[in-house]
């Protein structure tokens, strides 16, 4: 098995024995159990991809179970719903329970895993199949483009779903603002500087809750005009000393895909900067973030695919953030523990 390099942390804390679950998030069903038969190891071999891999957080594993996506077995199945103590007390029509299963590593509760492990070992004898939406799962697997250097996986956006607003209320736009506020209270507790755009920078210090002088009257940055017009207009910058750590677009009512071009453009002007890029928004909006992110236009980018600079965080995974002790002690890689890659 092979994880991102952001996941190393994560993945010093499993031990020989342990197992992992395997699932599939587009069509949300269990699929497989493996047990982990060595410490976590760095390789860079090409495994997973055959051109610059980057799964390098790498653990030998034994497959208990593996099975076809007709045999996964659907988390909202009732049997599975009403027993795993992660979905039991939320609607099934609501993405409310998914914190378990945003990011990879996470620990889940032994009573779960056993749970799960002993339904899948049945599933793996019994065979049942279930009807699953063949569309979604193969937007999910994504097309590839093969290049000259690399395979690269896409999607094509359906474009009236991707470039519509939302309507815009006045309260709606307050919860953007709250939102920007956040982020910028998480970064300035960190110890970073804060860039909040002109237009949007009264409403936003008006939600804010951890008071300083950290908000940047002008930006510390010798850039062309074209770089700092770009640069200045997201909606939230943390900076270490002269150079940008972390750029934040909020996606709260308006075209995802207006965010995410606004990032891409910025890595088309500056192809060398080393700057970790977030599309923030509601739980409702996941799966629009992530066919953005994988348009051909964004993926086929010189530098390599935005998917590999760019995550998506929630409003939920942002607040839970936003709630952990200690947090002036940490560092900001752990925004990368809450964040959602696009695979």
């Amino acid at each position: 098995m092979g994880f991102r390099r952001r996941h190393l942390a994560a993945a010093q804390r499993v031990a020989v024995g342990d197992k992992m679950l395997c699932y599939l998030t587009d069509v949300s069903r269990w699929f497989g159990v493996l047990r982990v038969v060595s410490s976590a190891f760095i390789d860079d071999a090409a495994i997973f991809l055959p051109e610059e891999d980057p799964f390098v957080v790498r653990f030998r594993v034994e497959p208990l179970v593996l099975l076809d996506v007709v045999q996964a077995l659907p988390i909202h199945e009732d049997e599975i719903w009403s027993t795993l103590s992660f979905t039991r007390d939320h609607n099934p029509q609501s993405s409310t329970w998914t914190g378990k299963l945003r990011t990879s590593l996470v620990s889940i509760d032994e009573q779960d895993g056993q749970f799960l492990e002993q339904l899948l070992l049945k599933q793996l004898v019994s065979g049942k199949t279930y009807d699953y939406d063949v569309e979604r799962y193969a937007k999910s697997t994504g097309l590839v483009i093969r290049r000259a250097d690399r395979d690269v996986s896409v999607t094509v956006p359906d474009e009236l779903e991707s470039t519509q607003d939302e309507p815009v209320e006045r309260e709606a736009a307050r919860e953007s603002h709250r939102i920007q506020a956040l982020i910028a209270d998480i970064g300035a507790r960190m110890g970073m500087s804060i860039w909040i755009p002109r237009v949007d920078r009264g409403a936003v210090e008006r939600e804010r809750r951890y008071r300083s002088n950290d908000v940047l009257d002008r930006l510390p940055l010798n850039y062309d005009d074209a770089t700092l017009g770009t640069i200045e207009n997201i909606d939230v910058l943390w900076l270490k000393g002269r150079a940008i750590a972390r750029a934040f677009e909020v996606e709260h009512t308006t075209a995802i895909y207006s965010g995410v071009l606004r990032m891409a453009d910025l890595l088309a002007l500056q192809p060398n900067m080393d700057i970790r890029l977030h599309i923030v928004a509601p739980l409702s909006r996941r799966a629009k973030v992530f066919t953005e992110i994988k348009r051909p236009v964004f993926s086929l980018l010189e530098r390599g695919p935005l998917a590999e600079s760019c995550t998506y965080l929630s409003y939920e995974r942002l607040r839970e953030l936003a709630g952990l002790r200690h947090l002036e002690h940490m560092g900001d890689s752990v925004l990368d523990e809450y964040a959602e890659e696009v695979e």
